[in-house]
């Protein structure tokens, strides 16, 4: 399986073990800890396929407790904690080696018609995404050649990405840039049509780039990294049906980052400029020479 998209939709297939239990893969990869994202994708899979009827997912709210093992299975144990006549609560609990590494509370609504209907407009005015270059291609233009350890990334990835502001790589670019970042987004193929799988790709999506907001004015987004970091929480509302094979407008900003913890808001719009999720989610930034009060380094949370 070769395509990057559909490695994704066949990670996003959890194998049912048990009633309320299910086990999902975790690719053995070079990365330090397992991806929020994938993690988090997962566990709204297994949420979803413990409901029933036309109920799509419209709030989730999740911790990331303890970094997860790359090339580890991960069990996902199911709560059903309320089955109503228009909302549906699960709680998922992501077990790895016996030690819960992260839970997820979702919410499932019916969908109805409201009493009101309005939005705020974007942000900015982004230009078509056709237009931009991707990731790979502006690290080229900088670095002459992509190094091969971004080049087999770029090869597994299942997004294709697009940043609307051109990425800083020097401290002049960097200085007094504000704390914001727009990327537009898609799918690289066709993720099939049921709705609930491309909602979990989207929320796998939603934790690849929202802490650029936070780092934009510290340092450059590519290359070497004088910092840790990782995800503590992670909260979406879904508010309209989208489809996450089709290009779809992530701008993201950081209203505060102190006491090493940064906090970055993202909302998702599609290519007409409605506003499709509202994302939030904070995270841990710790210097690679801090260490713990036991003398450990700080690798995790």
């Amino acid at each position: 399986m070769n395509n990057p998209a559909d490695r994704l939709v066949d990670l996003l297939d959890l194998e049912q073990i048990e009633l309320n239990i299910f086990r999902g893969r975790s690719p053995q990869e070079s990365l330090q800890r397992v991806f929020g994202g994938q993690v988090a994708g997962q566990a709204l899979v297994a949420a979803g396929r413990t409901t029933e009827g036309e109920r799509p997912v419209h709030s989730l709210h999740a911790y990331f407790l303890r970094p997860g093992r790359p090339g580890v299975p991960i069990v996902y144990q199911v709560e059903r904690v309320r089955d109503g006549r228009s909302f549906t609560t699960r709680r998922v609990t992501a077990v790895q080696q016996g030690r819960t590494i992260f839970n997820l509370t979702a919410s499932f609504h019916q969908p109805e018609e409201g009493a009101f209907d309005h939005q705020l407009p974007p942000r900015i005015t982004a230009p078509d995404p056709e237009s931009l270059p991707t990731v790979a291609q502006e690290i080229t233009e900088h670095l002459g050649e992509l190094p091969e350890q971004l080049e087999r990334m770029a090869r597994r990835q299942p997004f294709d990405i697009r940043y609307v502001d051109r990425l800083r790589w020097t401290p002049e670019e960097i200085k007094d840039a504000e704390p914001r970042s727009a990327v537009w987004m898609r799918a690289v193929s066709p993720l099939g049509d049921d709705p609930l799988v491309h909602t979990c790709a989207l929320t796998y999506a939603s934790d690849m780039t929202l802490l650029d907001a936070v780092r934009i004015p510290v340092e450059p987004l590519w290359g070497p990294r004088n910092f840790d970091m990782a995800s503590l929480d992670h909260a979406m509302w879904f508010h309209r049906p989208f489809r996450a094979d089709e290009w779809f407008l992530y701008d993201q900003e950081s209203p505060i980052a102190t006491g090493g913890r940064g906090l970055a808001r993202g909302r998702i719009y599609d290519i007409e400029g409605r506003l499709l999720v509202s994302v939030v989610q904070e995270g841990l930034f710790r210097s690679y020479g801090e260490r713990h009060m036991d003398g450990r380094p700080s690798t995790g949370t």
